[in-house]
């Protein structure tokens, strides 16, 4: 019973939210992997969006998400910056301090 309650909190479903108030994390969106705490790759199968990997499954329901974000236009406002990659074996921590904000 355990096991199915840690598997089933740990993944990354993500709901982009447009209200700042309703998030869990403020994110920005870094222009270069270096500039990144998290190199995400986005994947279109939930089932592949488990653990704090930096693979992310955009849900349309934010109850459904494990993890609702908002977008923030100034870097200085993010709690974590992020940087998308086409390439799923690229994503992952750059900066495991900030991994906390999606545990």
């Amino acid at each position: 019973m355990a096991v199915l309650a840690s598997f089933g909190a740990s993944g990354q479903k993500i709901y982009k939210t447009d209200s700042r108030i309703k998030a869990d994390v403020k994110v920005f969106v870094a222009a270069r992997e270096s500039g990144a705490d998290l190199v995400v790759y986005v994947t279109d199968r939930s089932h592949t969006a488990q653990g704090n990997k930096g693979i992310w499954f955009y849900t349309t329901s934010e109850y459904a998400a494990d993890k609702k974000i908002y977008i923030v236009d100034d870097e200085s406002q993010a709690e974590v910056k992020i940087f998308y990659t086409d390439k799923d074996y690229l994503a992952g921590w750059r900066n495991k301090a900030k991994r906390s904000y999606f545990d």
